[in-house]
């Protein structure tokens, strides 16, 4: 199973850590600590030509984490995420 995460970007469900809405997660300290990290560190891919709406962090079973600022809601995503359950 694959999310569509916009753009032509797919990444391994089972890989996905979390979709986060980026106007109420970039409200704590903490994560934007985070993501200016990730963006230091190379490990930010943004997919969105204007202001990104949500973010999703992918941490592989093996290598280093990835954050994908999605110009997508995380409503959408999660909606996509759900219509792809064969539970």
């Amino acid at each position: 199973m694959y999310l569509h995460l916009g753009q032509g970007a797919v990444v391994p469900y089972r890989e996905v850590v979390g979709v986060f809405d980026l106007d109420n997660a970039s409200a704590s300290r903490l994560t934007r600590a985070f993501l200016e990290r990730a963006e230091r560190e190379g490990r930010m891919v943004s997919l969105c030509d204007d202001l990104p709406r949500s973010f999703v962090l992918r941490a592989p079973a093996e290598g280093e984490s990835t954050v994908y600022l999605s110009q997508l809601s995380a409503a959408t995503l999660l909606r996509r995420a759900e219509s792809n359950s064969f539970e």
